[in-house]
């Protein structure tokens, strides 16, 4: 990029970065910044690069730049980033503060050469906005059904290169850090299933069933249990699932929204990662209808990814590159404004707990298995996209290990006010084992 007296790209960055900064930044333009023999080593490897980060300035240029392979971090694991960013991360206190003067001369320095486009990777979908004037307002049935498709109907296999035999794609719960990665995943299943306290015979609703690990577990337990999910690939798999382990006269899954549920009176239910998809706007009454499909003292379990700190009116959390690349229309609420939401849908919340901690243990195990089986992750889903997922995993597990986001299990249950007047509707005490 450099030409007569425009910037090199060296000099753009000394304007943001200190140069006691232990990185090396080399460029398309032969410019150099940092010391050759750095910890971090960076090559910025094309003029688009810069055009991203102009069109940009923010984690979409940075995504659209890494994703396209416009710079690249010396001995990165595409599949696990995670000690990549966790360098840049411990640059942040040698950037300095963008000033309108800043931005002016590297803007300049960058137009100077033209204006150009830059591409955008083929794994981008729509904006949000993109998706309105489609028709598709966010949370309605049809958006939701559009949405979580873009989520899930890439590949089984493709998920099954991280997830490992479980098949369960929600926090696992461990013991301890050495705890493997498929008996932390059974633990989780257990200690829902214990906190619902179902008898053989009872009935289980799980919401946004996943490939059906939990459904399986439950009917294993002799619990009958339906699963819904808006995914056809996920329930094709886990119908297939229940066959082989000969449990259809216990277990069902359905392409279903949960809005469309016919039956009543279901002794517990679970949530285990749905409410990252419904939309606080829409918290009050998805917990309304919990309450409805519930039988008198009946038990709920939520278990959902949550933002660390409250926001004013529930104001959900969002992220630019999750709504583009991963999750479209997921947001995240705080835990106090998701209590306020059960208690006030009428249920009484008798415990809550995070699991922050796990969630980043989980994600890092993801991460691995993903390197692990690299090669057929990119025969099912490409090279591009398997990159954006070892990305969004492990910025997610660092997310969690900021504490930037968060994880709670919310256990509420249902009062028989007319059955049991008494208010006994659950033990004194925890009933289960943590």
């Amino acid at each position: 990029m450099a030409n007569g007296k425009s910037m090199s790209v060296a000099e753009m960055v000394e304007l943001f970065v200190d140069r006691s900064a232990p990185v090396r930044i080399d460029a398309f333009d032969g410019s150099h910044f940092g010391p050759s023999n750095a910890d971090l080593h960076i090559r910025i490897t094309s003029p688009n690069c810069m055009y991203q980060l102009l069109a940009h300035p923010n984690e979409i240029g940075v995504v659209r730049a890494y994703v396209l392979g416009d710079f690249d971090v010396e001995g990165i694991d595409y599949a696990n980033p995670y000690p990549a960013m966790r360098k840049l991360i411990s640059l942040a206190k040698y950037v300095k503060p963008v000033t309108p003067v800043s931005f002016a001369r590297v803007s300049a320095g960058i137009l100077s050469h033209g204006f150009k486009k830059p591409p955008v990777p083929s794994t981008e979908g729509p904006s949000k906005f993109a998706r309105i004037k489609q028709g598709l307002m966010p949370h309605t049935e049809k958006a939701d059904s559009e949405t979580v498709s873009f989520h899930y109907d890439m590949s089984n296999e493709f998920y099954a290169d991280f997830l490992g035999p479980s098949m369960t794609y929600t926090c696992a719960v461990f013991d301890n850090e050495q705890m493997s990665l498929e008996d932390a995943q059974a633990n989780k299943l257990r200690l829902i299933l214990d906190k619902l306290g179902l008898q053989p015979g009872e009935r289980l609703l799980d919401i946004g069933c996943g490939w059906g690990s939990m459904v399986i577990t439950a009917a294993r337990r002799g619990i009958k249990a339906l699963g819904v999910t808006l995914s056809k690939e996920q329930a094709a798999y886990a119908n297939a699932w229940i066959a082989r382990e000969g449990l259809q006269d216990l277990a069902e899954v359905r392409v279903q929204d949960y809005r469309e549920v016919p039956e009543r009176d279901f002794d517990g239910i679970c949530s285990i990662g749905m409410m990252e998809h419904v939309g606080t706007k829409n918290y009050q009454s998805y917990f309304e209808e919990m309450f409805r499909l519930l039988k008198p003292m009946g038990r709920l379990l939520n278990h959902q990814i949550t933002i660390s700190h409250d926001k004013p009116d529930g104001k959900p959390g969002t992220d630019e590159f999750l709504d583009r690349y991963i999750f479209p229309d997921g947001d995240l609420g705080a835990p106090g404004f998701i209590e306020s939401c059960i208690h006030d849908a009428g249920f009484n919340v008798v415990h809550q707990e995070n699991l922050r901690q796990h969630y980043a243990l989980t994600l890092h195990h993801w991460n691995q298995n993903l390197s692990e089986h690299w090669d057929d992750a990119v025969k099912q889903v490409g090279f591009e996209r398997a990159k954006v997922w070892g990305l969004y995993m492990a910025a997610c597990a660092l997310n969690f290990e900021l504490d930037g986001i968060q994880i709670h299990q919310f256990l509420a249950v249902k009062p028989d006010r007319i059955g049991h007047p008494d208010g006994k509707w659950y033990p004194l005490r925890p009933w289960w084992k943590a």
